[in-house]
């Protein structure tokens, strides 16, 4: 198997040719299309392209090396950067290679030609190193190692504050902030090396920002869900159109059995799944007939006192369930347990073998996971709280 470094050389080297592949194209084609078509134009242009281009795939190749590829702002960046200061270093390699002598015409000519012939080049570099050779560089890594790591999401509703509650009391939402929020939880995921694919929008389901509760994912199967609550059931056309859109296997559970996608939890092969409010038992019965020939043991675990399995438990990466125990039925069910000191803490959406996610409204519960030696990546979801949501609602994680 390649190794870290290794797929890293590779998807360094992938990026960067597309970036500068990209440039050379784009620029040549602008060239070819502005001369009518004309062969002798393109003659003269194409090493102007051709030394930015190389350039571009040395200078991109290390920047990518060099971690450039690992935020998506930084990317954005450093494309900006790449591409002019790749124009400027081809350009004047140009000039050395015709022996071009240098005089303040030549600096002239040469920043000229940001606007003219080699503007082309430059903004398609600008904008192909953030974008293509990004999404080359993450498949390239992640593909060798198996890996895959998506987000769907789903935008808040507009009648968002008409979300279903059962075990609290109402509280006003303020839809603005809740919008702020779900931009900084959308950003929290990419910036961790996630990539985002928004379900289609259900702007007149309230409950449709939960997105997680319509799916279930084990694997390359993707388990359509059948919401317990009557208000959500048409939620899961569009999670089952971005599912299909991923290359994902489908099931589905039928009536009369329920099944929401909050009330499951994978903890290695073994799926935990909430029998409460919204999942009753036919929904874990098809459950765990479809999850059994793939490798998956189910096992059911009793809910009232919340209103998923996963408001009252999640897991850490090394397996540990943790949950606030006023609200677990019985931890004992779980192999190895720990308890958080806040009803928010007990939420963390595994973002790698290291890091998680969790709310900012459960300082306690986070010093404690980061006291185990994780990486905590903290975002506020105060309005998603007031109705019963979490940190893991948010989002359909595919690895």
């Amino acid at each position: 198997m390649t190794s870290s470094w290794g797929r890293r050389l590779i998807a360094s080297f992938s990026s960067a040719l597309a970036t500068a592949a990209i440039g050379f194209v784009a620029a040549t084609f602008v060239i070819l299309v502005a001369s009518q078509l004309q062969s002798s134009a393109l003659t003269n242009a194409t090493p102007y392209v051709g030394w930015n281009a190389l350039v571009a795939l040395i200078l991109g190749f290390a920047a990518a090396l060099l971690g450039a590829m690992d935020r998506r702002w930084i990317a954005v960046v450093t494309g900006i950067v790449l591409a002019l200061v790749s124009t400027v270093l081809g350009t004047l390699i140009l000039f050395t290679v015709l022996s071009v002598p240098f005089s303040g015409s030549t600096w002239g000519q040469l920043f000229q030609s940001f606007i003219g012939i080699n503007l082309p080049f430059w903004l398609a570099v600008a904008v192909a190193f953030p974008t293509a050779g990004h999404a080359v560089f993450h498949a390239v890594e992640g593909g060798e190692r198996g890996e895959r790591r998506i987000a769907l999401v789903r935008i808040p509703a507009a009648n968002l504050a008409e979300g279903l509650i059962t075990h609290i009391d109402p509280q006003e939402i303020d839809a603005e902030l809740a919008d702020t929020q779900w931009d900084a939880y959308v950003a929290a995921l990419s910036a961790a090396g996630w990539r985002t694919v928004e379900v289609a929008a259900a702007d007149r389901m309230a409950d449709s920002v939960f997105v997680e509760d319509t799916a279930v994912v084990l694997g390359e199967t993707a388990v359509i869900a059948r919401p317990g609550a009557e208000s959500r059931e048409g939620e899961t056309a569009g999670t089952e159109a971005a599912l299909r859109a991923q290359g994902l296997r489908l099931e589905r559970i039928e009536a009369p059995g329920t099944l929401d996608g909050g009330d499951v939890l994978k903890v290695g092969s073994t799926v935990y799944v909430g029998r409460g409010g919204r999942t009753n038992a036919e929904g874990v019965r098809q459950l765990r007939a479809l999850a059994g020939p793939l490798g998956y043991d189910v096992v059911a675990v009793p809910v009232t006192k919340a209103l998923h399995l996963k408001t009252a438990v999640t897991a850490l990466p090394d397996g540990t369930v943790i949950g606030y125990e006023p609200i677990v039925d019985d931890p004992r069910v779980f192999e190895r347990f720990l308890p958080v000191p806040e009803a928010h803490g007990t939420a963390v959406v595994v973002l790698s073998d290291d890091t998680v996610l969790m709310s900012s409204s459960a300082p306690k519960s986070v010093a404690l996971v980061e006291d185990l030696g994780y990486t905590v990546i903290q975002v506020d979801i105060s309005e998603f709280e007031k109705l019963e949501g979490c940190v893991t609602c948010l989002s359909i994680r595919i690895r």
